[in-house]
């Protein structure tokens, strides 16, 4: 089965202060605040949804087709894709501008100032879907293009195509309206808690008339795994194991890819769920988005660990 992963390719561009922030701002002088930070150990990592997502998806044997624009600087990017076997077919370069970009800077008591340019994100990415068999293609519409996000959740229900919608951290960024549209008739609603909350307070909906508008609502709870609702149904998926906790960040897309990887191989949707917690348990133990890696057999043999031979 064919998948097609919408969502943004960024840089994530990883720094640190070696104080505190709250010692060189001074409450009472916010609205004239000039503020210099020099910061320390410069980082560069490859990031983004659909980035994210399409990583994991390689270390599980699939070729995803990834959907987003990126900019003149992307060539290091191209080149980490194409190490893992991932092409641009899908990536519309816009030469005019650089690619998405996350500038975080964290201070010695884990505080964050993000920073963030979206750069050729602005730019759809005029990818068609037509020609795609709807029984062999599976999608996932994640944060990235606002307007893309638009289109591509009305073009893979105008075409059939079964998908996933999963507005993340753009939530925000749409009326509750837009929202309430962009979900309806999605093949599954997938977020976390927080989100779907998020998403519940926008729109009005309740969780149980989301459940009338969608086919399966899928929410992450972190460290307590994840739960899916089809029809009023609840299924609970636990977390997988894991040797420590050293970066969060990106655990959800590495849990999407393991979702989509299951369901693209015809597995129940429990055991995809399985699979997503397995693929997410590699991301946190390590820090940023794509750094973990595993074989095939490896995967499998800490599936069967956490939760024994899969259905």
């Amino acid at each position: 089965m064919r998948i097609l992963v919408f969502g943004s390719m960024a840089y994530d561009r990883i720094m640190t202060f070696p104080g505190k922030f709250a010692d060189h701002i001074l409450p009472d002088k916010l609205h004239i605040l000039s503020v210099c930070f020099v910061l320390q150990d410069l980082q560069e990592k490859f990031g983004g949804t659909a980035g994210n997502i399409a990583y994991s998806l390689s270390l599980l044997g699939d070729s995803p087709t990834i959907i987003a624009t990126v900019g003149k600087d992307f060539e290091p990017y191209a080149a980490w894709l194409a190490q893992h076997g991932l092409t641009m077919q899908g990536i519309r370069n816009v030469p005019e501008e650089f690619t998405a970009g996350a500038y975080i800077t964290t201070d010695q008591t884990d505080n964050q100032i993000t920073a963030f340019n979206p750069g050729a994100m602005k730019v759809q990415a005029g990818f068609s879907l037509d020609g795609f068999d709807p029984a062999s293609t599976l999608g996932i519409v994640a944060p990235g293009c606002l307007a893309d996000m638009k289109f591509y959740s009305a073009k893979f229900k105008e075409l059939n195509i079964p998908f996933f919608y999963d507005p993340g951290q753009n939530i925000t960024a749409f009326s509750g309206e837009e929202l309430a549209e962009m979900l309806t008739g999605a093949s599954y609603l997938i977020t976390n808690d927080y989100e779907l909350q998020l998403i519940m307070n926008a729109t009005g909906l309740t969780k149980e008339s989301i459940l009338h508008r969608v086919g399966i609502l899928i929410t992450t709870l972190g460290e307590e795994g994840s739960v899916i609702n089809e029809k009023g149904v609840e299924t609970r998926v636990p977390a997988a194991c894991i040797s420590g906790v050293k970066d969060p960040t990106g655990a959800g897309d590495s849990f999407r890819a393991g979702l989509l990887r299951g369901l693209a191989q015809g597995k129940p949707l429990p055991v995809a769920a399985r699979m997503g917690a397995v693929c997410a348990a590699y991301c946190v133990e390590q820090h940023g988005t794509q750094e973990h890696a595993f074989t095939e057999a490896e995967f499998w043999a800490r599936y069967e660990e956490n939760f024994g031979k899969a259905d």
